[in-house]
């Protein structure tokens, strides 16, 4: 893409942003991918780092999560310097556009402000070559998650 993104990514502080977040998982997971809306929303999300994508006119198109320290040393094996990179969603008008990837950058830069080492996620298998491009690498077997089938990936990252 050349020029300047017509998008911002940024944390999400505040509820309305918050809230923007809720409203493009719905969109997708539940809407597109009949997730269960009363599974897709957890106890995790209280204290997540939400990312949140936002068009030039205040229209969100993508959020992602992260989750990290001892609230998710069971996702991680246990390990604290890692975090977890959840619920990435995108709109179907903003694929394409590096919006999945912009988010995945993001959060990789909130985990590592916060002192860790690799970024572990469950992806969905048709979006393993996503991540792929980005340096996560595939480990386990697959499994399913709200009907759908998921592998586990990690990426390092640098200080």
């Amino acid at each position: 893409m050349s020029g300047p993104r017509a998008y911002v990514i940024r944390v999400a502080e505040d509820p309305a942003d918050r809230e923007a977040c809720f409203a493009v998982r719905k969109e997708v997971f539940v809407g597109e991918q009949g997730v269960p809306e009363d599974i897709e929303y957890d106890a995790h999300d209280a204290g997540a780092v939400h990312v949140l994508a936002v068009r030039e006119d205040g229209v969100p198109l993508g959020t992602g999560r992260l989750l990290y320290g001892a609230q998710v040393a069971a996702k991680t094996g246990g390990d604290l310097s890692v975090g977890s990179l959840g619920r990435l969603a995108v709109t179907k008008e903003a694929r394409g556009l590096g919006v999945g990837a912009a988010l995945v950058s993001a959060i990789e830069d909130t985990a590592r402000a916060r002192g860790l080492t690799a970024v572990d996620l469950h992806a969905q298998t048709h979006a393993l070559g996503f991540y792929e491009r980005l340096g996560y690498e595939a480990y386990g077997p697959e499994f399913p998650d709200a009907g759908i089938p998921h592998r586990a990936m990690r990426r390092g990252i640098q200080p």
